[in-house]
């Protein structure tokens, strides 16, 4: 009996017909994006940094991604000019937000390891 309270309590406090819930699981289920936001956590990194850290996606798909989070307000882009042009990308105030989402996804994932 316990148990079926304790779910009853954590249900009612995550309404999955949010619109809020529903744009954070939008953003989280395309490929790598999660993965992106948890290597920009510590601060700004070059492209190539960024795809180093990552090593997973491809160029073309780190760029498209990366535009994805912009857009979305996740990510800020700069532009030093000179030569070399130098592109920094990080986590805006929304992106930083993403930290404890990713600490309770890492602790939930520990947690269906261990069975």
């Amino acid at each position: 009996m316990a148990i079926v309270k304790r779910m009853s309590k954590a249900a009612d406090s995550v309404d999955c017909h949010c619109r809020a819930f529903q744009a954070a699981i939008e953003i989280l289920a395309k490929p790598w994006n999660a993965l992106i936001l948890t290597v920009l956590q510590p601060g700004p990194l070059r492209f190539t940094e960024l795809a180093a850290q990552a090593e997973g996606p491809g160029d073309k798909v780190l760029s498209a991604r990366l535009k994805e989070l912009e857009s979305a307000g996740l990510v800020a882009r700069h532009v030093e000019a000179g030569p070399p042009v130098k592109v920094t990308y990080e986590l805006t105030v929304r992106g930083q937000g993403f930290r404890d989402v990713s600490a309770s996804l890492q602790h939930w994932g520990r947690s269906l390891r261990t069975r």
